[in-house]
């Protein structure tokens, strides 16, 4: 069942997003696993292959050096938990909001307040991701998913953030329909309407707001929108690709 979530600025500009049902989470999760594991596979296949090839150190440092054991067994332990969770947390913290599987499901992290996601949300609801796997291997977090109204997982909660669904660009009409259809090919017409309304509020009342929250929203507006923009004008700052559009 698709659901949809309205959130609200303090200065009463309003976004709509659909969220991401548990079904595309789960398909992430399962890509981002495999992408994992064959991290960890390439990774051991190297150790072997070094282990099987070097003949240099000394056969007593490898059995009897305590420390040596030691520091290989953390450093073992750092790798698996980058492999399997510092992955998760890089990626949405640095990515937008997504991971390779959530990039290839269309979908992406936000702050509850619909702002990109930050590296402390990412690192906390990353940080549950530890118990939601050990206990029954994500049951909690799916049921939570489904009983919370906003598709939230616990690692959700305890971050204040949410899956959407990426917006999608239709496919644009051919010059012939758009001038059967009496319509004007121009950057307009990549909005709906209830992003434009969005947008028109927010650059009215812009020079109310303090500098920083100005900026936050700016980036927040142009990050849902520059990807279905014209080419030529992606590469614009926020509030110039907000006026253009």
């Amino acid at each position: 069942m698709d659901r949809n979530v309205d959130v609200r600025t303090p200065e009463s500009i309003a976004f709509r997003y659909e969220l991401a049902g548990l079904g595309s989470r789960c398909l992430a999760v399962c890509v981002d696993l495999a992408i994992q594991f064959a991290i960890l596979a390439a990774i051991l296949w190297g150790l072997y292959y070094v282990g099987t090839h070097d003949h240099s150190r000394p056969a007593a440092l490898s059995h009897d050096d305590d420390l040596t054991r030691s520091l290989a067994i953390g450093l073992i332990v750092f790798v698996l938990f980058m492999i399997f969770y510092g992955y998760h947390i890089l990626f949405e913290a640095f990515w937008n909001g997504q991971t390779p599987g959530k990039k290839l499901l269309g979908i992406r992290v936000v702050r509850d307040g619909g702002y990109p996601l930050d590296f402390g949300g990412a690192f906390l609801r990353n940080l549950i991701r530890i118990a939601e796997e050990t206990l029954g291997f994500y049951t909690l977090a799916a049921i939570s998913s489904l009983l919370s109204p906003e598709n939230k997982r616990i690692g959700d909660y305890a971050a204040g953030t949410i899956v959407v669904r990426e917006s999608k660009l239709a496919k644009p009409l051919t010059l012939r329909e758009a001038l059967a259809a009496g319509e004007r090919a121009g950057s307009g017409a990549y909005l709906t309407d209830d992003e434009r309304a969005v947008i028109a509020r927010f650059l009215e009342r812009r020079a109310s707001l303090d500098a920083p929250r100005r900026a936050e929203i700016a980036a927040a507006l142009a990050a849902r929108v520059r990807d279905r923009a014209p080419a030529a004008m992606r590469a614009y700052p926020d509030e110039e690709l907000l006026e253009r559009l």
